[in-house]
C-alpha cells in the first residue's frame, strides 16, 4: 500500500518566467564522500556546505550505527570525529542506505576489509537496482559479498586480507571506482583502477586531500595500501546536478540573466553546459579561484533565454552528463529540431529507468520521440501539452518535468514527488521563488 508521502505531487501551471539570483543545496556526491573518508581518517573533519537530504542522512545514520560520532553543529555545517581505518565497529542491525545507491555501493567498499560482517538494505527503489557490478572487482580482491539475484540486500562477510587488483572497467562508473579505490586502502599493494572514459573523480580530489598515496596515470588511478587517512576540512559546493534545472529553466523563459552561485563546476560533472552550448544556449560561468590541486571548483553561472536547437550527443559527453539527462531531455523537447542520445544505457539502472519514464513523459506533453535500447530521439515541439506525469518515484524525473512546464500549454501535474527530499530539499520553495507556478496536488 502507498503512503500519503508516495502519492505526494505537484500541480504546475503552464508557462511563467525565470529570474533571480541563488544558489542550491550542496553537493550530494561530494557529501557522501566527506562523511565516509571522514570516519576513516585520524582526527576530526570539519564539512561546510553539507547537503542536508535524505540520502546524505542515510549515510550519516549508517556510520553512526558503526560507532562514527558525528556532529551537527549548524546547518549545513558536519563534524566528524574519525575512527580510524580501524576504528569501525559492528553494527546491530542492517544499515538502511534509503534511496541512496552511492552510499550503497561505495559503503560495500568500505565495508568489504573491515573485521565484522555488515548488511546493506534500502528503500524499495533501491533494494531493485544492480549491486553486481561492483561487488564482482571486489571478489577478485578477496571479498566475501553476497546479493540476492545482483540486487540488494548486500552480506558482506568481512575479510581484512584484500589484496590489490588491476580492474579495467567495462563501462565508466564513478560508483564502481571509487567501491575499488575505498577497498584498495586497505589492501596489500597498489590497487589500479583503469577506466574507459573520465567519470567523476570526487573520490580521486578527496582521497588525495585526506592523504591517501594516490596517483593518476592517464586514465589509471593507483592507490597504494595501508596509508592512513588524516582530517581535513571539506568545503562543500552547490550541487550541479541540483543547479542543471535551473539552468535549463533559464534557457527557456529567463526574462532576464539567471545568476546560479558557488556552483560545483568540477569538469568530470558539467558536460551539461557542453551539450546546451553546442544547442546555442547562452551561458556564462564565472570561476571562482581553487585552493589546490584536489579541491572543487566552483563557479558563478549566468545563463539567458536562448533559442535551443537539437543536436546529436557525442557520446563522449554522455558519463559527464549522466544525471542531468533528465532535464536535458527536456531541453531537447523544446529545441528546434531532432536530438539523439546513444551510449546511455547507464540511465536504465538509475532510481528508474529514466529512459523509459522520459520517454511515457514526452507522450503525455506531445512531443515526438523515440525510445532506444541505450537512448533517445527526439523531435522538438514550440509547446508541451499538459497532462499527468509519473515520476516513478525518481527525483530528478520529477523535477525534470516540473522544469517542462515553462513550455507547457496546460497545467502539469508531476506525480510521485517524495523522493526529490533525498537530492534537494527545498526544490519546491525555490522553484516557486525563480518563477515557477508549482504547488502541492
Amino acid at each position: 500500500m502507498s503512503t500519503p508521502a508516495a502519492r505526494a505531487a505537484w500541480r504546475v501551471a503552464p508557462g511563467g518566467t525565470i529570474a533571480g539570483s541563488f544558489t542550491v543545496p550542496g553537493d550530494k556526491s561530494i557529501s557522501h564522500r566527506a562523511l565516509m573518508l571522514g570516519a576513516l581518517a585520524e582526527g576530526d573533519t570539519h564539512i561546510s556546505g553539507f547537503l542536508d537530504g535524505e540520502d546524505c542522512l542515510a549515510t550519516a545514520r549508517a556510520l553512526g550505527s558503526l560507532g562514527v560520532h558525528i556532529e551537527r553543529p549548524a546547518p549545513n555545517e558536519v563534524i566528524v570525529h574519525g575512527a580510524g581505518m580501524h576504528g569501525l565497529v559492528a553494527a546491530a542491525a542492517p544499515l538502511d542506505m534509503g534511496n541512496a545507491g552511492t552510499a550503497m555501493r561505495l559503503m560495500t567498499g568500505v565495508l568489504a576489509p573491515q573485521r565484522f560482517d555488515s548488511t546493506l538494505v534500502g528503500d524499495e527503489s533501491l533494494m531493485r537496482r544492480p549491486m553486481e557490478r561492483v561487488v564482482v572487482p571486489l571478489q577478485m580482491m578477496g571479498a566475501h559479498i553476497q546479493t540476492h539475484e545482483g540486487r540488494p540486500p548486500v552480506q558482506i562477510r568481512g575479510t581484512p586480507q584484500l589484496r590489490a587488483i588491476h580492474y579495467s572497467l567495462p563501462v565508466a562508473s564513478a560508483q564502481v571506482k571509487s567501491a575499488v579505490l575505498l577497498a584498495g586502502l586497505y589492501a596489500a599493494g597498489i590497487t589500479r583502477v583503469t577506466e574507459p572514459a573520465p567519470s567523476r573523480d570526487h573520490t580521486e580530489r578527496m582521497l588525495g586531500a585526506f592523504g591517501a598515496s594516490l596517483r593518476r596515470e592517464g586514465r589509471s588511478i593507483a592507490i597504494d595500501g595501508g596509508v592512513p587517512l588524516s582530517a581535513a576540512r571539506v568545503a562543500v559546493p552547490a550541487d550541479f546536478s541540483s543547479a542543471a534545472f535551473f539552468i535549463v529553466a533559464a534557457c527557456l523563459a529567463a526574462e532576464r540573466p539567471l545568476l546560479l552561485t558557488n556552483i560545483g563546476v568540477n569538469p568530470t560533472r558539467t558536460g551539461l553546459l557542453e551539450l546546451l552550448r553546442r544547442m546555442g544556449a547562452d551561458i556564462r560561468v564565472h570561476e571562482h579561484g581553487v585552493a589546490g590541486p584536489d579541491a572543487e571548483p566552483a563557479a558563478d553561472i549566468e545563463v539567458r533565454r536562448s533559442l535551443l536547437r537539437g543536436i546529436t550527443v557525442p557520446e563522449s559527453l554522455v558519463p559527464l552528463s549522466i544525471d542531468e539527462f533528465p532535464v536535458f531531455f527536456v531541453a531537447a523537447a523544446c529545441a528546434q529540431g531532432e536530438t539523439l542520445v546513444r551510449g546511455a544505457l547507464e540511465l536504465r539502472v538509475k532510481e528508474s529507468d529514466r529512459l523509459a519514464a522520459v520517454a511515457a513523459g514526452l507522450e503525455t506533453l506531445g512531443v515526438e520521440h523515440q525510445l532506444l535500447t541505450d537512448g533517445l530521439w527526439i523531435r522538438g515541439a514550440e509547446s508541451l501539452a499538459g497532462g499527468t506525469v509519473d515520476s516513478r518515484g525518481d527525483h530528478r524525473i520529477a523535477m525534470a518535468f516540473a522544469i517542462a512546464a515553462l513550455r507547457a500549454r496546460a497545467p502539469l501535474q508531476v506525480l510521485d514527488v517524495a523522493n526529490v527530499a533525498t537530492s534537494f530539499p527545498g526544490f519546491a520553495a525555490l522553484a516557486r521563488a525563480a518563477g515557477l507556478g508549482l504547488a502541492a496536488a
